[in-house]
């Protein structure tokens, strides 16, 4: 009898650190994201499941092209996904379908080449603020229609496409200016 609690112990013991360990992973390293939507698309499709590197961005700055997860600031229990486009004290003008950052047209490759980005907007972003646009500009509730988005909102950061298989991708950030 003594073998049997003993063997039950171990099997506990092996599950609580399973446990501890799979929430750790979680709540700290990454997590993952199923992407509902075509605001990213055609880079991120609606159905895409990703991790979500929550741990380097308490190491560095979010930069421009980094695609992110956040919560959406007027509902926290909502997840959006965008990618950065102007970062903190940036000046954001969005003029004639054309995005300006600090006085420079943004080049962005990532896109199909027809995308024009609408809206009129001239802003500077505060010391913690980022502005985020879908890369879908006619399908995506952005920063154009809500403000600049604050720091503590981003979750982290979109690292790996994991579905579907045949789209298995490494999400990198694009050389933009």
């Amino acid at each position: 009898m003594k073998q049997f609690w003993q063997s039950v112990r171990e099997i506990l013991e092996t599950v609580v650190i399973a446990a501890v360990t799979v929430f750790l992973i979680r709540a700290y390293l990454i997590q993952p994201f199923l992407v509902s939507g075509a605001s990213m698309a055609p880079y991120i499709d609606h159905g895409n499941y990703l991790i979500i590197d929550e741990l380097s961005p308490r190491f560095q700055d979010y930069r421009r092209g980094d695609v992110v997860v956040f919560r959406y600031p007027a509902d926290p229990d909502t997840f959006y996904i965008k990618r950065i486009v102007a970062e903190p004290g940036d000046r954001v003008e969005i003029k004639m379908g054309e995005i300006w950052i600090n006085d420079r047209k943004l080049i962005e490759l990532y896109l199909p080449p027809d995308i024009r980005t609408f809206g009129n907007i001239n802003t500077v972003l505060g010391a913690d603020e980022y502005f985020v646009l879908g890369d879908n500009r006619d399908n995506s509730s952005d920063s154009r229609s809500w403000g600049s988005l604050k720091r503590k909102f981003i979750v982290g950061l979109a690292r790996l496409r994991l579905f579907p298989f045949d789209q298995i991708t490494i999400i990198e950030r694009p050389a933009i200016n």
